[in-house]
């Protein structure tokens, strides 16, 4: 039971040493990973869409 009282104790300390990002940081992270992402998926599906008609040409 100590040990586990101690994990917690030592979890909330090491919790109060983090640095958290401001609301400025988070919003400019957000829009990297959508836009990111949008980017990623528009290239996979043109990728599909290329190896598909492709696909069917040859077959």
């Amino acid at each position: 039971m100590k040990r586990l009282l101690q994990f917690f104790r030592d979890s909330y300390a090491e919790l109060r040493k983090v640095v958290w990002p401001g609301r400025e940081e988070v919003g400019s992270s957000t829009r990297v990973v959508i836009i990111s992402t949008i980017i990623f998926a528009a290239l996979l599906g043109f990728f599909d869409f290329i190896f598909t008609v492709g696909r069917d040409i040859i077959f």
